[in-house]
């Protein structure tokens, strides 16, 4: 795709490794909604200018083809620009409308591991602040039970993530989700920073529910 001026400007602008996130959300501020633009930003391939073209979307443009034109451009990403830019997408954009909402709930067996990370997360997210009113935590520790052991690395941690938060703030499945943990040995034997709380379930569980207390 050909670049208008405007692109063309943008990119210069973020092309630095000196760019940081704060960069993108005060220029996506000055923007505001541009969906043409947020296209050609994402059509570059950079990292810097897929993540600023992700907050200046028009949600009313997103729809399933949409995403899974998105999924497989992210594709071309190293892992860890690949889980960003998956994440950056729900928090800013999907996770911010009704009926896109709905759309990432429909995609717990999508077959793109990108859609389950995101069905996944958004699910612990609806829970971290300790909303415990949900009719379908039973069915998601079930599937948690069944299929995080199979799951590609970064589905699982968003399962794991999932009923992390559920243990924290559901004491009826505290113990379950416990258990969990010491089943699969998830996250076991990593190595976690200083004043950074464990992925393995019966610790994050100790420390976020001791934080609560």
């Amino acid at each position: 795709m050909n670049l208008s001026p405007q692109a063309e400007k943008i990119l210069a602008q973020i092309s630095s490794e000196s760019t940081k996130l704060g960069d993108l959300r005060k220029i996506a501020k000055e923007i505001k909604k541009d969906h043409e633009l947020a296209l050609e930003l994402w059509s570059t391939g950079y990292f810097m200018a897929r993540q600023l073209a992700i907050l200046i979307m028009d949600k009313k443009q997103i729809d399933q083809k949409f995403i899974d034109q998105v999924d497989t451009d992210i594709q071309a990403h190293d892992p860890k620009e690949r889980i960003h830019l998956t994440d950056w997408i729900m928090a800013n954009q999907l996770a911010k409308d009704k009926r896109l909402k709905a759309l990432m709930e429909s995609w717990e067996n999508s077959n793109s591991a990108m859609q389950r990370r995101i069905f996944w997360y958004h699910q612990a997210r609806l829970r971290w602040m300790g909303n415990t009113e949900h009719e379908n935590t039973n069915t998601l520790l079930s599937s948690i039970e069944t299929k995080m052991g199979s799951e590609k690395e970064e589905v699982q941690w968003a399962m794991n993530f999932t009923a992390g938060w559920i243990g924290v703030f559901d004491e009826s499945n505290r113990k379950r989700c416990i258990q969990i943990g010491e089943q699969t040995g998830l996250y076991k034997d990593e190595v976690v920073a200083k004043n950074c709380t464990p992925n393995y379930l019966p610790e994050f569980i100790r420390v976020e529910a001791a934080k609560r207390k």
